[in-house]
């Protein structure tokens, strides 16, 4: 009916960032606990505050301080509303730049964590780009990095019809369908390591993440019970140790990874 649909498309979200969201706590919370004090922690393109704000929440004796690192003024002003609501203005900072600045309006070397999450596809350079997240982490320091993920945009092509799509995608160096497609660049995880690689990163870990999230209708996670029983099967499916490829699936592959 009309009036569920708002419900219906807020469960369907919430299916599609829970997973990510449980691996970036785990981070933090296994990095605090390692380093025995709150972390540090940089968010590169956070945007409104969708991951730096909960963050925040998990309080300081977790983490000390979240720097946000956005382009737009108009998402930074969202996001500081935001941590204002949730009453952790005062450990939340924005920062307008991208990845080019982010030596100018940080200080290097300083963050426990760096998240650099849907980042990677629209940037001129991701090799560049990962050599100045890396610059950004403290000695001992962990990145936690989203990328679209090729396989999954193959899969989701093929589904509503499109095959010359997905075959471009399949095929191509990008990963993109080209005109039309929102995303310039997805990745497959084998070019994800070898960006980390040269980057001097070292993958510690990874998941593919939404493996079948984005492709399920909403009207099948209209309710908790459906939302919590595909939530098991996307933890399962993502971490299943004799099929490893179904994680690269995902329509975001997460890699978790320090300076070597």
């Amino acid at each position: 009916m009309p009036q569920d649909q708002p419900r219906t498309r807020r469960a369907a979200a919430g299916v599609r960032t829970a997973a990510l969201w449980a691996d970036v706590r785990d981070v933090a919370v296994g990095q605090a606990a390692q380093l025995g004090r709150p972390i540090v922690v940089l968010d590169l393109g956070g945007g409104t505050g969708e991951l730096a704000v909960p963050l925040a929440e998990l309080g300081p004796d977790i983490v000390a301080a979240v720097t946000v690192v956005d382009p737009s003024p108009d998402a930074l002003a969202a996001l500081q509303r935001r941590a204002a609501e949730s009453g952790v203005a005062d450990r939340v900072t924005a920062l307008q730049g991208d990845a080019d600045t982010l030596a100018e309006v940080v200080p290097l070397g300083s963050f426990d964590v760096v998240c650099c999450h849907g980042v990677l596809e629209v940037v001129d350079d991701p090799g560049v780009t990962l050599r100045a997240v890396s610059a950004a982490l403290a000695p001992g320091g962990v990145v936690s990095l989203a990328a679209a993920g090729r396989l999954a945009a193959v899969l989701s092509r093929a589904l509503v019809g499109e095959f010359d799509q997905a075959h471009i995608v399949l095929t191509g160096g990008t990963g993109s369908w080209g005109e039309g497609d929102p995303l310039p660049r997805r990745f497959d995880l084998q070019a994800l390591r070898a960006l980390v690689t040269e980057a001097g990163l070292e993958v510690d870990s990874w998941r593919g993440t939404r493996v079948l999230s984005d492709l399920v209708p909403s009207v099948h996670v209209d309710t908790d019970s459906q939302r919590t029983a595909l939530l098991a099967l996307e933890d399962t499916l993502a971490g299943h140790a004799a099929y490893p490829l179904l994680g690269e699936l995902g329509a975001a592959l997460h890699v978790v990874a320090r300076a070597r």
